[in-house]
Parts: C-alpha cells; sequence; structure tokens
C-alpha cells in the first residue's frame, strides 16, 4: 500500500527492504514509546524511503531509533534547543531540517524542526499527506510558506 502510493507521487523513490516485526517491537523498546500505526505499516513494507536527490525522506528504523535516543539525550541539544520529548523524528531534508510525529499530545499530524531556529511547526496532516508533499514538490525547502 505505501510503496504502491509513493511511487504514483514519485516514481523514482528509493526503498529498501522491510523492516520486520520483531525489529519493529525491538525498536518500540528501545525507544520506550510505541511508534505510530502508519510509519510501523510503511517500515514493514520498506525501511525506509528515499525521495529526491536521495535525501531520507522517512529513515530505516534504526536511524529512526538513533536520532531519536540521541535528541532526547544529548546535553549539548538540552543547552542549545527546546525539549524534544513530545517528539518522534522519522525523516529529514537533507538540510538539517527535521520531520517529526507529535507523541505529547499524541496525534497524526507532521512537524518540522527547523534547526536554525529552533521553531517547530505544521507541514502536514499525516504521514500520507507528509509523502505526497514532499515527494511531489522536490527540493529540500517545500515545506517553507
Amino acid at each position: 500500500m505505501w510503496t504502491e502510493s509513493v511511487r504514483e507521487v514519485f516514481p523514482d523513490a528509493g526503498f529498501r527492504g522491510p523492516a520486520g516485526a520483531s525489529a519493529i517491537v525491538e525498536a518500540e523498546r528501545r525507544l520506550g514509546r510505541v511508534l505510530p500505526a502508519d510509519l510501523k505499516q510503511l517500515l514493514s513494507e520498506s525501511d525506509g524511503v528515499l525521495g529526491h536527490s536521495h535525501v531520507d525522506t522517512v529513515w530505516s528504523l534504526d536511524e529512526i531509533v538513533e536520532q531519536n535516543l540521541r535528541f532526547w539525550s544529548d546535553e549539548t541539544f538540552a543547552e542549545l534547543y527546546m525539549s524534544f520529548d513530545a517528539l518522534l523524528f522519522f525523516g529529514d531534508n537533507g538540510g538539517g531540517d527535521q520531520f517529526a510525529f507529535v507523541r505529547k499530545p499524541r496525534r497524526p499530524d507532521v512537524f518540522v524542526w527547523e534547526h536554525e531556529s529552533d521553531s517547530r511547526r505544521w507541514v502536514a496532516n499525516d504521514l500520507g499527506d507528509y509523502l505526497r508533499r514532499s515527494l511531489r514538490v522536490g527540493g529540500d525547502d517545500w515545506y517553507q510558506p
């Protein structure tokens, strides 16, 4: 379902082999959080999505775990930025800005964290909307007003 939807918007998207169910369970254990159902389904079809210019539109499961654990625990980040505890990052634009679900309160919307200003703002209704917007337009600033 997800790979077909992505190909309709961007036929040149890159896909990896699927993430196994046990790997997803282990990732959730390591994160101490349940992944959104849509993200789990996408990862079970393809362990990440490569968009325009080979940007990780959706990270691999390992990258999701590693990046989030780093964002939630890095003391340097804690000194520079507002807390990332409410966010679950899952992709980036290739230029430093990251895309995330809001976990507190739980909602399907996707937000961007702009690393230069530490701003966080809405960019898509859900994962499907995010994929359509980011892959249709291309370029690393598709989400800019």
